[in-house]
């Protein structure tokens, strides 16, 4: 497990923190081999020159990166972090975050991830869990669940309300929302060509594009008048790789 604050041994240096649980596990083997099994962690996190360094003397980046080797000392087939970044800036976050993904495919070990950052899901992970008062609400991969979410939790998450009222008046609009699946998609003028081809003034309410397991996927939410939603939607179904649906008012 990796901890949100480190939970490090203040007492002892970095070797000694990551031999702490061969110590206390079945790995009893000789002082030099622990010494020697722990020097090669802190190699792997890229702190083998900290080995004799004491937690204070390190940032908190390293201190995370001690608190890693550590977790891998005893070989384990899953490794839980717990908000292990959000004590952490943003580069030292995305350094760490390397980390753990480097980790995942070179040493086979499955990584479960508890965050609130969805950026921490995004860039790292490939399936997600997402929880809503103590339940599992929505589950599946993490292209899926961000390009298309189903439950109202996941779609205040992906898509997070803003001031919108002012941009959109439910009373005379209909909202539509976009979901282009291709970079080829995310390119069409879209409001344009209602404009042009439909008649229809569409009100862009909110966009974006965002890169998921390596493919581009994007995002929008239109304001449509009333007497021509149906005729938008319509001309919206037949795209290629464009996810169409109405939005409610409440929900982004």
């Amino acid at each position: 497990m990796i901890f949100q604050r480190f939970n490090l041994l203040m007492q002892r240096n970095c070797l000694a923190n990551v031999c702490f649980p061969m110590e206390l596990s079945g790995l009893r083997g000789e002082k030099k081999w622990r010494e020697q099994r722990a020097l090669e962690l802190l190699d792997i996190v890229g702190l083998k020159d900290k080995a004799k360094a004491y937690p204070a003397q390190l940032s908190g980046g390293q201190q995370q990166r001690v608190a890693i080797a550590r977790a891998l000392a005893t070989n384990p087939k899953v490794l839980l972090c717990d908000e292990a970044t959000s004590a952490l800036d943003p580069k030292t976050t995305r350094q760490i975050l390397e980390l753990i993904g480097d980790i995942n495919k070179k040493l086979g070990i499955t990584v479960v991830i508890i965050t609130h950052q969805m950026s921490v899901v995004k860039e790292v992970c490939n399936h997600v869990a997402i929880l809503d008062d103590g339940e599992v609400v929505e589950e599946g991969l993490v292209s899926t669940v961000f390009s298309a979410p189903k439950s109202a939790a996941a779609r205040h998450l992906v898509f997070p309300r803003g001031a919108d009222i002012d941009v959109s008046d439910p009373q005379q609009q209909r909202r539509i929302r976009l979901i282009f699946r291709s970079a080829k998609t995310t390119s069409i003028p879209l409001v344009a060509q209602l404009a042009t081809e439909e008649g229809i003034s569409a009100t862009v309410i909110s966009a974006n594009t965002q890169k998921l397991s390596e493919e581009v996927y994007g995002s929008m939410l239109l304001g449509v008048p009333n007497a021509q939603f149906e005729q938008a939607m319509d001309f919206l179904r037949g795209i290629e790789n464009l996810q169409v649906e109405e939005a409610s008012v409440d929900v982004q």
